[in-house]
């Protein structure tokens, strides 16, 4: 099972370390204040349930990023998520894939699918978009935003299905656009 016990399962499980200086990109490309790492105080596995937490020190910013890089690749399907997300200036959660191509290609070309990003001020509105490079940097969004509460709340169900022709993004088994 992916989330059993306390640990990952490390055949289909990575982790992204560090501040992203490493790869050339501080920041990982978005300018970000924290430094990932797989402290469990930043990830931990509990009852089933991977809880990712950042922390605050000093000044200084932790939390854990993990991917399947190099162990598991997707094309084509039905990718669902229950989650439940921070909120708060500043936070962006997101559950994204990103072509397996990366490291040869690079981003855009490489491609990624973002199947749920939220931006931490507006807590009660998730996106879903495509990125990729057609002569240039494209993309493509949709939103979807709670009538009551936000996603902090409680959990939902964060639904990328990937078909050869066409991508739909659902919450709760609810399409958006």
């Amino acid at each position: 099972d992916e989330f059993s016990g306390t640990q990952l399962n490390t055949s289909n499980w990575g982790f992204d370390l560090g501040n992203g200086c490493n790869g050339g990109v501080c920041g990982w490309g978005n300018n970000e204040l924290e430094t990932y790492t797989n402290n469990p105080a930043n990830i931990r596995v509990e009852n089933g349930t991977v809880k990712i937490t950042a922390l605050s020190s000093g000044g200084n910013f932790t939390s854990s990023r993990i991917k399947t890089q190099d162990k598991v690749n997707i094309k084509y399907g039905r990718i669902d998520v229950r989650a439940k997300l921070p909120k708060g200036q500043g936070i962006w959660p997101a559950i994204w894939m990103l072509g397996e191509s990366i490291t040869s290609a690079g981003w855009p070309a490489c491609g990624e699918i973002d199947i749920m990003e939220l931006v931490g001020h507006q807590p009660q509105t998730t996106h879903g978009t495509v990125h990729y490079d057609k002569d240039g940097y494209k993309s493509a969004t949709g939103s979807s935003s709670l009538h009551t509460g936000d996603f902090s709340d409680q959990f939902h169900v964060f639904t990328l299905i990937w078909e050869r022709d066409n991508m739909a993004w659902y919450v709760d088994n609810q399409s958006f656009k």
